[in-house]
Order: C-alpha cells, then structure tokens, then sequence
C-alpha cells in the first residue's frame, strides 16, 4: 500500500515488548512480512512488520 503520508486512516502502529525474537516468529501464522529491523544505540531494538492489509506494525523492545 503506497498512500501519501497525509492519507486518512491507520497505516502503522507501534508496541512495546519484551521479546522482539518471540513476537518475530510467530509472524508467518498470520501472513506478515518483516520489512525491516534496527538498533537505536544501546536502547532499544527495533523492528517493522507489515500485516496482510498493509499496516505497517512496529515492535520496540528495551534493551538493558
């Protein structure tokens, strides 16, 4: 889906967890597809699925 940022609706979503690992497995039971994954310095890990209808989910897990 390659709507323009100023479109109405939800596009994307982020939660907080304790596992990105865990949550990251579980993923291809529902069809989603990571995108991309990412570390913010010593802080937090990052990662960004995209579910079947296109919402973009991120997952941020605090590190330390």
């Amino acid at each position: 889906m390659d709507a323009p940022v100023n479109a109405l609706g939800l596009r994307r979503i982020m939660f907080a967890v304790d596992d990105i690992d865990a949550v990251l497995a579980q993923m291809p039971a529902y069809d989603a597809e990571l995108i991309g994954q990412m570390q913010y310095e010593k802080s937090y890990r990052l990662a960004y699925i995209r579910g079947p209808e296109g919402i973009i989910v991120g997952l941020a897990e605090q590190l330390g």
